[in-house]
Parts: structure tokens; sequence; C-alpha cells
């Protein structure tokens, strides 16, 4: 007795999975918001890569769509890395000078301060003028950086002035409003009037000087002619 013949079998489907690499393509693209675009490189990297796999698959991968939104997003933070950098450049620039010029002032304060030490120990005198910065360095703790200011590019061990017509003086007779530490660069000991002023600001246009009341100012060009120098 005939039996009958069992049909042929089914051709198998191929199993069809979503790429992996796309969708890490993507993320990586959309981490760039927060890296800076600094993960948006692999990404690129990984979306062409996984574009070109699915093409060659013959459909047992999926997720094209996914890898060249990965690619666009991508390629899209990697092209804003140089607008950025032209962008945070100079805001980068201006913060190290506001930086600088806050140091300089707290350099003063010191300074004026251990000036104020000083004459404290010698009969409230102020500290010979051509001589002030050995006189105050043990006020200062030894410190050398009090000396210099970051905004200056001199290798000078001082970057400050000392007002030579305070030189020795009883520091109650003196007016509180006349300079007395101002920004130079004369150097180690280094005392005069406005002559050895700074003629271009280490700042933001700012000039740091310090007076006899023991404040620290930071002025403007126009305003340097204002100050008072004789006690």
């Amino acid at each position: 007795m005939d039996t009958e013949s069992s049909p042929p079998p089914l051709p198998e489907t191929p199993s069809v999975k979503t790429s992996g690499m796309a969708i890490t393509s993507l993320v990586l693209g959309i981490l760039g918001v927060v890296s800076c675009g600094s993960t948006a490189l692999i990404g690129l990297i990984l979306g062409i890569i996984s574009l070109v796999k699915i093409q060659n698959s013959g459909g047992r991968l999926k997720g094209f769509g996914i890898a060249l939104a990965g690619t666009i997003v991508s390629g899209i933070f990697l092209l804003m890395i140089p607008i950025l950098a032209a962008m945070l450049l100079p805001a980068l620039a201006a913060a190290k000078q506001k930086a600088q010029e806050i140091s300089c002032v707290n350099n003063e304060k010191e300074l004026v301060m251990a000036i104020r030490i000083h004459s404290g120990n010698n009969k409230d005198q102020f500290p010979p003028a051509a001589t002030w910065c050995d006189a105050i360095q043990d006020e200062t703790g030894g410190s050398k950086q009090l000396f210099k200011c970051p905004g200056a590019n001199s290798g000078s061990r001082c970057d400050y002035a000392f007002n030579s017509k305070l030189g020795g003086m009883d520091q109650s007779k003196v007016n509180p409003q006349t300079v007395e530490i101002f920004e130079s660069d004369g150097g180690w000991n280094a005392n005069g009037g406005p002559e050895l002023m700074i003629g271009k600001s280490r700042h933001t246009q700012i000039f740091v000087v310090a007076f006899a009341d023991g404040s620290v100012q930071q002025l403007r060009e126009s305003q340097l002619s204002t100050l008072r120098w004789d006690p």
C-alpha cells in the first residue's frame, strides 16, 4: 500500500536582528552633547561601519535608519567642535585674566599688610624705600609668590614697586590716600613714583594700586592721573 509522500520542508527564514553597532553609534552621537563632541568621532566611525554591514548583510541585519541617524548626529557634533572652541576660547581667556587680576589684588593686600606689621615693629615707620622687599620678607613668611604678579611675563623676583616718598616716614603722618604699592617692572626693591608704573595693563585694562590706608583698588588708565603720590 502506497504511503502519502510528506510535503517538502519549508525553507528556513533567516533571523533578522538590529545592528548593535548602529545603536551604539546613535548613543555616542547623542552623548556628544555632554562630552563636547569627544564621543562623536567614535559614533561617526561606528555609524559608517554599521551602514556598510547592514547593506551587505542580505537582510540579516536591520537598523539602517538608526545607523544613518547616528552617523548624521555624530557628524554634526564633530562639525560643531571648532565653532564651540571659537566661542569658548575668548571666554576662557577673559576668565584667566580675571583670575590673575584677583590674584594680583590679593598679593598687594598681603604686601601692604606685611609693611604694616613691619612698621608696627619699627616705631610705626615705613621700611626704607631702597630695601623694602628685603625688609618685609619675614612678615611675608618667606613667600616668593606674593612678590610675583601672575599677569607679568618677566623673570624678575618682584613685579611691584614701593612709593619712594614713604620710605622711613611715620605712618600717622601720611595721607591715607597716598599710593603705597603699585605694579612695576622695576624688579626687586624697586621704588619710585609714577615713572615706574607699568605702561600697559597686565589685566583687563586694569591697574592694581595699593594705598597707605591698606586698601587696594583696580583702576582704569584714565584714573591714574588722579593718584596721590606725595604723603
